[in-house]
């Protein structure tokens, strides 16, 4: 059916044409809008239902974030299953908590909406030259985030209510102190213990090993002796650089560029002041604030009747530590790095004036403006590569989203070669040869992406040696490939991994005699202690660990019941061999100092909240009748893309 719609696109375009032109006339461009957004759906909470196109812009959104703000993590976990399972968990998990706090109605004020918006830095610092408000710029921050300003405030004021709601569950755990104390001391409960080892490396001269058995070995795990499947292939890769190669910026339109932009280019306008300050926080009662202000005033009637004081008034009087020692002096400062009421009065002084009184939330200020440095704009020259690249990018963008189609047609439309579309977009196709199916650990690059080797890898194109679809690998970057040529997964032959074979045999037979011997001995030293040969009594805990034993071993001693002693386990190392570990004593924990105590208790009383918080939201998804409806991977690698948060 494909064939046929590669030979005969015309017609079928002109078909699609008179199809498509009455549904539209009969149901809408809206109707189509919500037709795509519906899709199936893939859970649902009392009477809502997360679709599976919510869920794939959701995980896209995620993936993206991860990517800008940890660019080492692994491609290859951010789009296996299990990461998609964490975020459509995480959807399920928001709009849960939406449903809770609609039904407990806490509402956000539009009080309370500002002194959030405020805090936010970005936002807090939109400021015009004359203090006003840039509404604009607001706009854009909204728009980043693919929201009008509405949408964004809607958006910040769920938050507040799922932080609300959150607090108020949270809020209630509570660890007193004899109770938090009894579960550290338990938990950090240290053990004497004599530990024998048995190390498969020991046993691997006494194995033998002959040619049958080797063979027998390689039959029976066969799995362990697979050449992947691999493929050489050509791809194209179109991105902003490849866009950049076709463009040139004719120098007239760089120097209307700097002009236009030369107020941003410029350095902003700085001032120097020094200052006396009174401290007066705003909790101070109003007769403690009146008091402090009496006392800045009577320093300013000084500094008018003896200008030339302020600087040893300020040594000696002023509670700004940071500058008294230098007579108040502050340095130059920018608008936006001091409160607004300071920078206000220091932006609105000539050089060496002096303020009145000035109030804010740190007190009273005295202000003396001491020097101003003007903005200073940087030649043409200086900017011209700079602003040349810039105008190169911009125009690569809008050049990018117009040719990305053309792109995507190109490597369709011909279907066999990517030639075509190498010509027509001045691209080069590049090889790469023993391509995996998947990508490897640490894998960087266009076949870093998942969904592009599993197209490259499909049937068709596979059998038919067809070009991939044009896929979308990384901001601003789509990459389309063919396999040249196939190679099947196989069972490398005897011959070719005989001396793997030969080393994992050995070391299967190494560690299963370790281990039988350490279950002997195990045996033998419980009936005859005092004759077991045991290394010397160490003191191990979870916060003194014992040099050079593994992690296993230490959590086994840790977790063994200690109900009668001596306590005696044996443990199994896997590779390492087996271990015979005798715990003769349990010792109470070295006493914390009262500070690292008072953090250790903080920190149970916060898993006791998120305990309280997550049996809290099991409750909720039994009232709100969750139902996920897509099987969860039975691999937890959901856990490492946890970690990377």
């Amino acid at each position: 059916m494909f064939e046929f719609v590669r030979k005969h696109n015309k017609i079928m375009m002109f078909v699609m044409f008179l199809l498509i032109v009455p549904a539209f006339v009969l149901v809408g461009v809206d109707g189509y809008s919500r037709s795509n957004e519906s899709g199936a759906t893939v859970a649902k909470i009392a009477s809502y239902s997360i679709t599976q196109s919510e869920w794939d812009a959701a995980h896209k959104n995620e993936v993206d974030r991860l990517r800008a703000s940890r660019p080492e993590l692994d491609a290859k976990m951010m789009d296996s299953p299990e990461a998609r399972y964490v975020t459509l968990e995480r959807l399920v998990r928001e709009r849960v908590m939406t449903e809770a706090a609609d039904a407990s109605l806490l509402p956000i004020t539009d009080a309370r909406l500002a002194r959030e918006l405020q805090q936010i830095p970005a936002i807090a610092s939109m400021k015009k030259p004359d203090g006003s408000f840039d509404k604009e710029r607001y706009e854009q921050i909204a728009a980043s985030q693919g929201l009008t300003t509405a949408g964004l405030e809607a958006r910040i004021r769920q938050d507040l209510s799922l932080r609300q709601l959150e607090s108020g569950v949270s809020s209630t755990a509570f660890a007193p102190k004899a109770v938090a104390d009894m579960a550290l001391n338990a938990f950090f409960e240290r053990r004497e213990v004599q530990v024998a080892r048995f190390s498969s490396a020991e046993f691997a001269a006494k194995v033998q090993t002959s040619d049958a058995d080797i063979e027998a070995f390689y039959k029976a795990n066969s799995a362990l002796f697979q050449a992947p499947e691999t493929a050489d292939v050509q791809y194209l890769v179109f991105d902003l650089e490849a866009v950049k190669k076709s463009i040139s910026v004719p120098q007239a339109d760089v120097r209307t560029y700097y002009e236009q932009n030369i107020a941003r280019l410029q350095s902003k306008e700085e001032r120097r002041a020094s200052h006396i300050l009174i401290s007066a926080s705003k909790e101070l009662p109003a007769a403690e604030r009146e008091k402090a202000k009496a006392q800045a005033q009577d320093l300013l009637d000084k500094i008018k009747a003896k200008p030339d004081s302020f600087a040893q008034l300020a040594a000696k009087f002023s509670q700004d530590p940071g500058s008294a020692a230098n007579g108040g002096d502050l340095n130059f400062f920018a608008r936006g790095a001091m409160v607004k009421p300071f920078e206000d009065s220091a932006f609105a002084l000539t050089k060496g004036q002096t303020s009145g009184l000035v109030e804010s939330d740190f007190g009273y200020h005295i202000i003396r403006l001491t020097d101003i440095k003007t903005p200073v704009a940087p030649s043409f020259d200086s900017m011209r590569e700079k602003l040349e690249a810039e105008l190169k990018t911009q125009q690569a963008q809008k050049k990018f989203a117009e040719q990305a189609e053309v792109f995507t047609n190109a490597v369709y439309e011909q279907a066999d070669s990517l030639q075509a579309a190498a010509d027509r977009l001045k691209l080069s196709i590049q090889s790469a040869n023993g391509l995996p199916k998947t990508p490897t650990q640490g894998a960087s690059g266009p076949f870093a992406n998942a969904k592009l080797l599993a197209a490259l890898f499909s049937a068709d194109a596979i059998e038919k040696k067809h070009n991939t679809e044009a896929i979308e690998t990384g901001p601003s970057q789509m990459v389309a490939a063919r396999i040249s040529q196939h190679y099947p997964a196989r069972t490398k032959p005897l011959d070719e991994v005989k001396a793997e074979v030969k080393a994992r045999l050995v070391q299967s037979r190494a560690q299963d005699m370790a281990k039988k011997e350490g279950e002997a001995k195990l045996a033998d030293w419980k009936k005859q202690a005092d004759e077991g040969k045991l290394g010397a009594a160490n003191v191990l805990g979870r916060d003194q660990p014992i040099p050079g034993m593994s992690q296993a071993l230490m959590d086994a001693i840790l977790r063994a019941d200690t109900s009668a002693l001596p306590a005696w386990l044996g443990v199994d190392l896997g590779a390492q061999g087996y271990a015979v570990a005798r715990v003769n004593k349990v010792l109470p924990r070295n006493a914390p100092p009262a500070a690292v105590a008072e953090q250790e208790r903080g920190q149970m009383a916060r898993w006791l909240a998120g305990a309280e918080w997550d049996a809290y939201y099991e409750v909720l998804k039994k009232r709100f009748k969750v139902q996920i409806k897509v099987a969860k991977p039975q691999a937890d690698a959901s856990a490492a893309l946890a970690a990377a948060e």
